[in-house]
């Protein structure tokens, strides 16, 4: 799989811009500020609907414009398939695949599959827990794209029961004798067992997949500096290592029934997987709050590569992104991960010194500057 051409309108800082892209090796270079992260942003939101950068969509729309579109043409065992998105921030995006319109934009997902590491990646290791639940559920997506239904899916229901305890919370609060109706929590907990056993699962059975490829892939780049290792870290306690989907069912409405007094005096959801965690540990000890600076980016690096290498594993090809990554390693750790990387069917680096970038990686190059790139041989 590779992109073969990427076209943006009114897209962060380019008010319109087409780039043709190559198989192999493809460097982005150009001073910081110019635009080069907003291009490999753009191929992020087609593969995941999301920015690494930003929570919202209203920030990818160029100044005094009302919308952006993002146009990717993919190549795929020799064919060719357009996706295109409108961005309207406030309202729902707009979705072509193969010149259709689809009835909803997570229908596109899939069509590229893409694992982009960015400094942003950093939080995965120093950042909240909601860092790293979007890692995974970011990867399981892209590996099984029928999980961004779950995952939206669970959040509505979340979202619903938060509203209800919430409104029960606040009357209790402002003095309401029965303080709130709750007789439909019954229901949403129903609803968030249900749909919280399914994302859990895919959760579960992600890490114990992903796990052997992080130990290898830390190894690789720190060179034995320390073990990696990653594990699951539910709200819940569960029985055995890989229980099944209704015993997750049943533990998680189990876990809201015990919760229920403590849920309805604080106003939120206390059980399920949005409160989960993945654990990270070099050696005995967690990666957060004892790694270096420098095992923090390596860390940061084993966990997208090891996405990287579960998705091939699987039969998928995907374009693999790296922002802005070679300027903060050494020289050893550059050529450890040229010596990983170099295989890809589609690699695309950004950079401000071309000679940051190992030899072995430079492909084909393109000149960045302020609202336009310019191939350059």
């Amino acid at each position: 799989m590779h992109v073969r051409r990427l076209e943006l309108v009114d897209f962060r800082s380019y008010e319109r811009l087409s780039i043709d892209l190559e198989p192999g090796g493809n460097v982005l270079v150009g001073p910081n500020g110019v635009g080069k992260t907003n291009l490999v942003e753009a191929l992020g939101y087609v593969a995941t609907l999301g920015s690494h950068r930003v929570a919202t969509d209203a920030p990818l729309v160029r100044a005094g414009a009302t919308s952006a579109v993002i146009r990717c043409v993919i190549e795929h065992d020799g064919r060719e398939l357009l996706v295109e998105l409108e961005i309207v921030p406030g309202r729902a995006n707009r979705a072509r695949l193969g010149r259709s319109a689809v009835r909803r934009a997570r229908d596109v997902l899939g069509a590229l599959r893409l694992v982009l590491f960015a400094p942003e990646d950093l939080e995965l290791i120093r950042g909240d827990p909601a860092e790293r639940r979007r890692y995974l559920d970011d990867l399981l997506v892209t590996r099984l794209p029928r999980y961004a239904g779950v995952r939206a899916d669970y959040e509505r229901v979340v979202k619903q029961r938060n509203a209800l305890l919430r409104t029960a919370y606040l009357a209790r609060k402002t003095g309401g004798t029965r303080g709130g109706d709750l007789s439909t929590l019954a229901v949403w907990d129903s609803h968030l067992a249900q749909h919280g056993a399914e994302l859990l699962a895919g959760r579960l059975e992600l890490v114990a997949a992903l796990g052997p490829h992080v130990t290898k892939a830390y190894d690789a780049v720190a060179a034995g500096t320390g073990a990696a290792a990653i594990s699951y870290r539910p709200s819940l306690e569960l029985a055995g290592p890989a229980p099944d989907r209704p015993a997750l069912a049943a533990a998680l409405a189990d876990a809201l029934a015990q919760a229920r007094p403590a849920e309805v005096e604080r106003g939120t959801t206390l059980v399920g997987p949005h409160r989960d965690d993945l654990t990270l540990t070099l050696g005995a000890l967690p990666a957060k709050g004892y790694a270096s600076h420098g095992e923090s980016w390596s860390y940061a690096l084993a966990l997208r590569l090891a996405g990287y290498e579960l998705l091939r594993a699987d039969g998928h090809e995907p374009v693999l992104v790296l922002d802005d990554v070679f300027a903060e390693l050494d020289a050893g750790r550059r050529d450890r991960l040229a010596g990983l990387v170099g295989g890809a069917a589609q690699l695309l680096v950004t950079c401000a010194v071309a000679d940051d970038v190992p030899t072995a990686l430079r492909g084909t190059r393109y000149e960045v500057a302020e609202g336009g790139v310019r191939r350059a041989g």
